[in-house]
């Protein structure tokens, strides 16, 4: 890819769009932003008492360096921050500019395809039943030493779900044009060859 060529990847929580996000960006040698990631360093500044607008205008790249933006108290606060229309607006022009890239990128989030970039090229939705994201996220979890149960962490996902799925401004949805790829009863390597093969169809589009 030389000139600007936009995949966005949408879906809800522990679906593997980051996974999946970063092999395709590293496939196609292209950028790659965890959108996600934005409102986490908002939420982890809102968590230390600053006011999310505020932390969302002055946010800058190294922000999203910080291995706490990944653990679970920081993901709700996250969830939060992107409920409030003034966070999104701060953040909309860092995100549009980052997708017209020279060379193509990759964002993934919840409103890409939607709200950030509705004209994007290639626009993939990545799911899976909630009890599976939500082992996924157990094992995860777990693996960091975390004190918790699969039931809580299960609560969790749907409880976020629903914030996302419903809020006013900016809800999770899947863009009526996106290709939907449910990741329950794939393996990995599976559901990356998926995606990659759905972004080089519309590549294919694009240049034809």
């Amino acid at each position: 890819m030389t000139g600007p060529f936009t995949i966005a990847i949408d879906g809800p929580a522990a679906a593997g769009k980051g996974t999946i996000s970063k092999a395709v960006a590293a496939h196609f040698g292209v950028g790659h932003l965890d959108t996600g990631l934005l409102y986490r360093a908002v939420g982890a500044q809102m968590l230390t008492g600053a006011p999310p607008e505020e932390a969302a205008r002055r946010l800058v790249i190294s922000d999203l360096d910080d291995a706490a933006l990944r653990g679970a108290e920081v993901a709700q606060a996250a969830s939060r921050v992107a409920a409030i229309p003034q966070v999104r607006a701060a953040l909309l022009d860092f995100q549009r500019a980052f997708a017209r890239r020279a060379g193509g990128a990759v964002l993934d989030g919840r409103d890409i395809g939607t709200v950030i970039c509705p004209q994007a090229e290639a626009k993939l939705f990545i799911t899976a039943r909630p009890e599976v994201r939500a082992q996924r996220r157990f094992a995860e979890l777990r693996e960091r030493g975390a004190q918790t149960d699969f039931q809580s962490v299960l609560d969790d996902v749907k409880a976020r779900d629903h914030r996302d799925m419903t809020r006013a401004d900016a809800p999770l949805t899947a863009a009526p044009d996106a290709i939907v790829i449910d990741t329950s009863d794939l393996t990995i390597e599976a559901a990356i060859a998926a995606a990659i093969d759905a972004v080089d169809a519309k590549r294919k589009e694009a240049s034809g």
